[in-house]
């Protein structure tokens, strides 16, 4: 899939992850898409200060990724 698809497909995903972040106060920012299988997103509101944010992440975040985008290997949160 082209880079546009790619992007196209993760902001796919981040819109059927954010209601659940919303309803906790939180929110999900794409931030880049490095070499077509890295992820970087920026959780904001009250994930920052989640104790399970790390688990939120890879639980859900990066297995809703990898559903629109199955070559996505890792998914990373960058304060």
């Amino acid at each position: 899939m082209s880079p546009e698809e790619l992007k196209l497909n993760v902001e796919k995903a981040l819109d059927e992850i954010r209601p659940f972040l919303q309803s906790d106060g939180g929110d999900i920012n794409l931030l880049s898409i490095d070499d077509g299988k890295l992820v970087k997103v920026q959780l904001v509101g009250a994930c920052t200060s989640c104790s399970v944010n790390q688990m939120t992440l890879k639980s859900g975040v990066e297995m809703t990724i990898k559903k629109y985008a199955p070559q996505i290997e890792r998914v990373i949160n960058v304060e």
